[in-house]
């Protein structure tokens, strides 16, 4: 039997508002929790760091007070500090947001996606950084982590890696999603959303293409369409979209608002140019809510066959398809179906993958 394992993690996603990772740690923060023969340290790298509250007891925690954006300038030019000197003692760390610190013991390191390669011009300044810190990080990691195939064939390709360095860890969804109703009225009023409406989830940025979105939802107003689009999640940074007819656009909301707003909905929207996994669209699946995505290798691996498929950027077939949800009553049989396939994807699983990884690691 093996013996219990010291796992230090990157927890620095878990402050301040929650974006795709900031889920992704949580989930698997909590799902290692309960397996056995783990005893996890939650690192977070900031000034003004405090436990989250919904870490689990299990899991300890340690605020490494240096901004994690300090420590990114250092580790660009140099290999101090050591992650040792920060997250204490362990068999393994786990960077699960692109950065891998420099240390002396085995490294795994989660790559969400290749945007900063792919799409430079449609990242955040602080994140083109990651072209430099990936491939210093992939050089010290022993085992690479990624949310998908698609992602895990494109860090082979893009870095020449050994396939078997590099792995997919799927993500999973939370059971509350399962369970997911619509709001109540009175809630709903007081969001200013309409009883029909297309939602969307995530940060706002130019990678989700929320202007083909908004261009199609204005072509359905135009023609007499009667939708709402509601827009949910950080602002994160490009165009200033408040203020259009017919879209409501909501900031961070708690959880269990975000999941009665797309269990409500009469279809989840996203319309992005490039994901690393696309978990608003299995959440969707599992609230028994149609989607309409980009078709992209990625989302189809995610999505399977009840998602609707339309090309990047194609304002008029994404305005057809926002017609075509107002017109026509939901598919209860693809709810179904699309409810049994998201089951597939939990988050325990994630958790042993990881697992596995980090006694791999430590083993090589």
């Amino acid at each position: 039997m093996p013996g219990t394992l010291r796992v230090a993690l990157d927890a620095t996603p878990l402050l301040g508002a929650r974006t795709g990772i900031g889920t992704y740690v949580r989930e698997l923060v909590g799902a290692l929790g309960a397996l056995p023969d783990v005893a996890l340290t939650a690192t977070a790298f900031s000034g003004r760091a405090h436990r989250p509250d919904d870490l689990p007891a299990s899991v300890a925690f340690r605020a490494a007070r240096v901004p994690a954006r300090l420590l990114r300038v250092a580790w660009l030019r140099t290999d101090l500090p050591p992650v040792e000197a920060l997250a204490g003692r362990h068999d393994v760390f786990h960077a699960t947001n692109f950065v891998l610190p420099p240390g002396r013991g085995a490294g795994v390191l989660t790559v969400h996606d290749l945007t900063y390669v792919r799409y430079p011009e449609l990242v955040a300044p602080a994140s083109r950084a990651y072209a430099t810190l990936v491939p210093r990080g992939l050089r010290r990691a022993r085992l690479v982590l990624t949310p998908s195939q698609a992602v895990a064939a494109e860090v082979v390709e893009e870095y020449r890696l050994d396939p078997e360095r590099v792995r997919a860890t799927p993500l999973g969804v939370a059971s509350a999603w399962f369970d997911a109703a619509p709001l109540m009225p009175v809630r709903r009023r007081e969001l200013g959303v309409g009883e029909r409406y297309v939602v969307f989830v995530g940060t706002r940025e130019p990678r989700k293409d929320l202007g083909t979105l908004l261009a199609a939802h204005a072509a359905h107003r135009a023609a007499g369409g009667d939708l709402q689009l509601v827009l949910v999640g950080a602002a994160g940074w490009g165009e200033e979209l408040a203020g259009r007819h017919g879209v409501r656009v909501l900031g961070h909301l708690p959880g269990a608002d975000v999941r009665a707003l797309v269990a409500g909905a009469r279809a989840l929207a996203m319309p992005s140019r490039y994901e690393g996994f696309g978990l608003p669209v299995l959440e969707a699946q599992a609230a028994g809510t149609a989607v309409l995505c980009s078709d992209l290798p990625v989302l189809r691996e995610v999505g399977g066959s009840t998602a609707t498929y339309l090309p990047v950027g194609d304002v008029e077939a994404w305005s057809a398809a926002l017609d075509g949800c107002g017109a026509t009553a939901p598919d209860l049989d693809a709810a179904r179906t699309a409810r049994t396939r998201a089951a597939t994807f939990t988050w325990a699983a994630c958790a042993r993958l990881t697992l596995a990884a980090y006694r791999d690691a430590t083993a090589a």
